[in-house]
This record gives C-alpha cells, sequence and structure tokens, in this order.
C-alpha cells in the first residue's frame, strides 16, 4: 500500500523542497562561510589592508559612522531615495505593464521601444537627468526611476501573457466582457508573478543607489561609499556596500513574506 510512504521528497530532488529549520541551517552556514573566507584572506596577511579590510576593521569604521557621522541620516535618505523612485515606476508599470501584456496594439506601441530603452545604462542619463530636473532630490530619484521603470514594466507584461488563455476563454464563454475579463481573471492569475516581479525590481532600486547619489548628493549611503573612494578609505566603503546590501536584504525578504501571507496556497506541499 502506497498510503504509508514518507510524503517527504528527499533532499537533493529536483525543485525539491526544506523544512524550515534545515533551509535555515544550510542559508546560516553560507553566509558564515562566506564571512570565514573573508577574515581568512584579509588576516593572512597576503593582502593589504588597503584592498582588503579585515571584518574588525569593517566594524569599527561602522561603529565611528554611527557615532561620529551620520550613518543615521545617510541611512534615511538613501531609503527615502530608493522607495521613492520604485514606487514612481511601480505607480506607472503597473497598469501600463498590464495593457501590454493583454492588448496587442499596445503591446506594439510600447514594447519596441521599451526594449530599446532599457539597454541604455542609467548612469548615462545622468547630464540629461540634471539638465532636464536640476540637482535635487528629483534627480536621484530619477535615476532610481530609469534603472527600474523599463524592466519592470516588461516584467509585469510578462507575467499578464502568462495567464492560461483557457481561463480567459472559460470567462468569455460565461459572458464576461473585457474589463470583468482583465479585473476578474487576468489580474488574480497575475498576481502572484507581478508581487515578485516588484521584489527583484525593487532590489534593482537598491543597485541604482550609488549612481544617482552620483548626482550632486553630499549625503546618503552611496554618497559615502564614494567620498571614501576619495582618501582610500576601504573599511568604510566595505561598511556602506554591506548596509545597503543588507537593507536590500531586507526589503526582500518583506516582499517575500507579503507573497506568502498573500498566497498560501502557493506554498502548501
Amino acid at each position: 500500500m502506497t498510503g504509508n510512504l514518507n510524503p517527504r521528497r528527499p533532499l537533493w530532488a529536483i525543485r525539491g523542497s526544506l523544512d524550515r529549520s534545515t533551509h535555515w541551517l544550510i542559508a546560516c552556514s553560507g553566509l558564515l562561510l562566506a564571512l570565514l573566507a573573508w577574515w581568512l584572506a584579509s588576516t593572512g596577511g597576503a593582502i593589504d589592508p588597503v584592498f582588503l579590510p579585515t571584518p574588525p576593521l569593517v566594524l569599527n569604521s561602522a561603529w565611528e559612522w554611527l557615532h561620529d557621522g551620520d550613518l543615521l541620516g545617510d541611512v534615511a535618505i538613501s531609503v527615502y531615495r530608493v522607495v521613492a523612485g520604485f514606487l514612481l515606476s511601480a505607480v506607472l508599470a503597473l497598469p501600463l505593464g498590464v495593457l501590454v501584456g493583454t492588448y496587442a496594439p499596445v503591446k506594439a506601441l510600447f514594447e519596441p521601444l521599451t526594449d530599446f530603452i532599457r539597454y541604455m545604462p542609467a548612469a548615462a542619463f545622468i547630464p540629461l537627468v540634471m539638465l532636464w530636473v536640476g540637482i535635487d532630490e528629483g534627480a536621484k530619484i530619477a535615476i532610481i526611476f530609469i534603472g527600474t521603470f523599463f524592466q519592470m514594466l516588461l516584467m509585469i507584461a510578462e507575467d499578464v501573457r502568462r495567464v492560461p488563455m483557457e481561463q480567459i476563454e472559460a470567462a468569455q464563454t460565461m459572458g464576461a466582457d473585457r474589463d470583468e475579463i482583465v479585473m476578474r481573471v487576468i489580474m488574480p492569475s497575475a498576481k502572484p508573478a507581478i508581487l515578485d516581479t516588484l521584489r527583484v525590481t525593487m532590489g534593482w532600486a537598491w543597485t541604482y543607489l550609488v549612481v544617482a547619489e552620483l548626482v550632486a548628493a553630499n549625503s546618503g549611503l552611496g554618497f559615502a561609499v564614494l567620498k571614501a573612494q576619495r582618501f582610500l578609505q576601504t573599511d568604510k566603503i566595505f561598511a556602506g556596500i554591506i548596509l545597503i546590501g543588507l537593507f536590500g536584504l531586507a526589503t526582500d525578504q518583506c516582499f517575500r513574506w507579503a507573497h506568502r501571507r498573500s498566497f498560501p496556497w502557493l506554498y502548501r506541499r
């Protein structure tokens, strides 16, 4: 009889799953191995601390930044810039992406242009942004917007296109009009993928922070990293990069939590 077999899949099964404790054990092991490799490489004496500072030096730099500098202010302004640029992208990309993924004329109008622009590096737009927007906070937000909007638009359109045609045809058979199909069939079916797209593009928003703070900034985590570069303060550069990574990881985990809470049926085994 098969009823008594263990339903758990093997650890190395293709597209297998892990229980929570095993997942976190392996995840923490990976982080600790990376930290150990860094520690050994930086303390062995073969590499000058100017090029690779030790973890204690980086921690000390972050501590001094907190007490003698303005770390909290830098964090606050950087978070504001990232969130503002991301939200502006999402407000515009969500409805437009749904239209591009749903209607062929809208796709023909916007997708080639979007494909063209998304390959242009955001840093190349800095001179134009400074001319058009100025050098205040709007310029930093605009760079993050440029770096995320076009990718987000295409990914949302693709999420919408992956909705099974059978669902749409079934709704048409029952007499649903176009608006009802979009709001009651396409959107509910695409929501999990769209939220995952927002999670991924939020990560890109954090990666564009340093580029955004090239625009006449005098505060922020990215600005502090660039300033430290001029004085070969490698320990502060590491501290800034690690902080950006930690905040990016935190927002990523928030999106994952929201995804699990919003669509729990996707995680049932």
